[in-house]
């Protein structure tokens, strides 16, 4: 049975689906578009993380319009009572955007994965190597981007009038 939503879950949905307002004041701005208070807003936001509708808002970073011209995919081979402790010292790192881990297969062992940043494709193989030193693993690869692709956020709901 589809869970239904009230009218002003749909709007708050199709304005985030817009992504997040390049202000000071987000929350703000989007409850105003809604037609409600911040305070509003984000007792909803609160509501729909407290049973699992929601896990994070995040914004959608242009690494390239921020002076980062060079990304990798760096996939790692870490041995599983491992993976939690690599995935932490990896986060660490300032120039990595996010670690998560994927099962392997007989033709790819690798199950750790990290989005590296930096100038330069020299500075991120630098960043990888220092990374691999950190937590003692070696056996890795880099995926080098090529393209960036167009980044868009999720839509949500469908806000066409039928």
């Amino acid at each position: 049975m589809e869970e239904q939503i009230s009218e002003i879950e749909r709007r708050i949905l199709a304005v985030i689906g817009q992504g997040l307002p390049k202000t000071q004041s987000p929350y703000k701005d989007i409850a105003g578009q809604v037609g409600i208070k911040t305070a509003e807003l984000l007792e909803i936001l609160e509501d729909w993380k407290r049973c699992g509708k929601l896990r994070r808002i995040g914004a959608i970073v242009n690494h390239f319009k921020v002076g980062l011209g060079a990304g990798a995919m760096v996939v790692w081979q870490v041995e599983s009572e491992r993976v939690c402790d690599v995935g932490r010292i990896l986060a660490g790192f300032e120039e990595v955007s996010h670690v998560y881990e994927r099962k392997t297969d007989k033709n790819w062992p690798f199950n750790l994965y990290t989005m590296v940043h930096g100038r330069n494709r020299q500075e991120v193989k630098n960043t990888v190597e220092r990374m691999s030193r950190e937590c003692g693993v070696s056996n890795y690869r880099l995926l080098c981007t090529e393209k960036e692709l167009k980044k868009t956020p999720p839509i949500y709901v469908n806000t066409a009038k039928s």
